[in-house]
């Protein structure tokens, strides 16, 4: 399968696609590996969003240790069902907790998003693999504390959540922790980014 593709048809679309982003950001993307260069071709190939390729930044472990833990098949968690449906072709499993009676319960009790409340409840649960949240500033700062402050076992986040109210400000605080991570600077983001992002590594793990 490349980039989604799994007939002749949607190959030669999928390579024509590609053709086209490369001439788009080639020179943009230069000073990347060629994992990294592969994950952001394919977050514009998602998006039709060239900008990317100058917002998203990379921690130097990102994809070394994102690829160690999908080898391990740990977990996926991530902050949504939408963006929990869309990584496919993992062996492991993708867990999202957003609708959890435990999750709804603590929310109400402590006064926080759900989807804060879902992260506190995969730890509890005994997390340990990878977390893609492309919608929840709120989980990615919950998990950015549980990490921090609560021994979380994350390998590496994919902070990409969207929107103008806590979105740049979560990312900002990822990117200046010690986890390795990948983000998209600005309100820009999402569950396209999220997913292709997490399907790329999948897909690079096969290769």
């Amino acid at each position: 399968m490349f980039m989604g593709a799994s007939t002749k048809q949607g190959y030669d679309i999928a390579s024509k696609s590609r053709e086209i982003v490369r001439s788009l950001i080639g020179d943009k993307i230069k000073d990347l590996s060629h994992d990294e260069q592969l994950i952001v071709e394919r977050i514009v190939h998602s998006t039709a969003d060239p900008e990317y390729a100058e917002i998203t930044r990379i921690s130097s472990n990102f994809v070394s240790e994102s690829i160690k833990s999908i080898e391990s098949q740990k977990d996926i968690l991530t902050d949504i069902n939408m963006v929990r449906a869309g990584i496919n072709k993992y062996e492991g499993n993708v867990e999202c907790y957003i609708s959890h009676e435990e999750t709804i319960k603590l929310a109400k009790e402590e006064q926080i998003t759900r989807a804060a409340a879902a992260m506190r409840v995969a730890h509890k649960k005994g997390f340990e693999g990878i977390i893609v949240i492309g919608n929840a500033p709120t989980a990615l700062f919950e998990a950015i504390n549980l990490v921090k402050n609560e021994g979380m076992k994350t390998r590496s986040i994919i902070g990409v959540p969207v929107g103008f109210v806590g979105a740049a400000e979560s990312k900002e605080a990822l990117k200046m922790s010690e986890i390795p991570s990948i983000v998209t600077e600005g309100p820009k983001g999402g569950t396209p980014v999220a997913v292709a992002v997490a399907n790329s590594l999948i897909g690079l793990n096969k290769d």
